[in-house]
């Protein structure tokens, strides 16, 4: 009996450590457009039609988020609490290509992306 409840609560550990590490998140390094929400989803764009409209956009209150070439968008969070937006730090990069690293959270094939680096892509 003592061995059943030691392999029990061994099986819980180990499917309790698989779930907190996909809470956690995973360390990734995403190239896309730095594109105004709202031409991404309603106008299913798949480059920003120009820095000045994303910017425009961005400064308007479109949240700014990132296409990947294959269609993802990545929608950039802050880890701190209470959270705020991130416009401000992508806006100097709307309209442009960005190689951009940082922590993925993947929740029912939403993506979000917490920043840590970005910088203008060499690759286009």
């Amino acid at each position: 009996m003592r061995r059943t409840g030691v392999v029990l609560i061994t099986v819980f550990l180990a499917g309790l450590c698989v779930f907190a590490q996909k809470l956690a998140g995973r360390t990734v390094t995403v190239q896309g457009w730095v594109i105004d929400s709202a031409c991404a989803y309603t106008k299913s764009l798949d480059k920003p039609v120009s820095p000045d409209c994303a910017r425009a956009c961005a400064r308007n209150g479109s949240p700014l988020v990132i296409l990947r070439d294959d269609g993802t968008i990545f929608v950039p969070i802050d880890d701190k609490t209470p959270a705020s937006s991130l416009n401000p730090k992508l806006l100097p990069f709307a309209g442009q290509y960005v190689d951009i690293t940082g922590i993925e959270y993947v929740r029912n094939g939403s993506h979000a992306l917490v920043i840590r680096t970005i910088a203008p892509s060499t690759k286009k």
